[in-house]
């Protein structure tokens, strides 16, 4: 019998992602870019909302979640490209969805049920995710999702205006 070890732990870096759990490089470089389109929208929606808002409170809201939104788009080009992938020049669906509805409030309601989805797809993601910087650039992205949604609750809730249910 020998006290060699099967399987050494100084491998463990060698092995492929996925065979360990995570998120292999394909359906990384997918979950980043549906993420990229989605918040290019959400960023657009932001900023076509602003313009049509006489009210400072929901102006300084879009001004945010705006400047947020970009700030994610930029991040996840980033990583798509430091993953050996192009990122996505698309828009997600969801502006042409959120841009139909004509009610400010109704739409505010709106882009905080997508920045909902947002969420829950980077709960579901982070786990998956085995590289130490992504996963660290994917929490704060979370962390700054769920401080806009906290914000735009409370602003609807100040102006009287619906809150969001369900899902995008």
């Amino acid at each position: 019998m020998t006290d060699d070890p099967a399987s050494p732990v100084c491998f463990g870096d060698a092995v492929d992602s996925a065979y360990m759990g995570y998120a292999g490089h394909d359906e990384l470089v997918a979950a980043l870019t549906e993420l990229l389109e989605a918040e290019r929208a959400g960023a657009r929606v932001a900023l076509e909302s602003r313009k049509k808002s006489s009210d400072p409170g929901i102006t300084d809201l879009l001004n945010t979640v705006h400047a947020d939104e970009a700030r994610w788009c930029a991040m996840l080009s980033q990583q798509i490209r430091r993953l050996g992938a192009h990122p996505s020049a698309q828009v997600g669906a969801f502006h042409l969805k959120a841009i139909s509805i004509v009610d400010l409030g109704e739409r505010l309601a709106l882009l905080n049920r997508g920045q909902a989805w947002v969420v829950r797809k980077l709960i579901a993601l982070r786990p998956r995710v085995r590289d130490d910087a992504l996963h660290a650039a994917l929490t704060s992205m979370l962390a700054s999702h769920e401080t806009n949604i906290d914000a735009t609750d409370i602003l609807l809730k100040s102006r009287a205006l619906p809150l969001p249910e369900g899902g995008p």
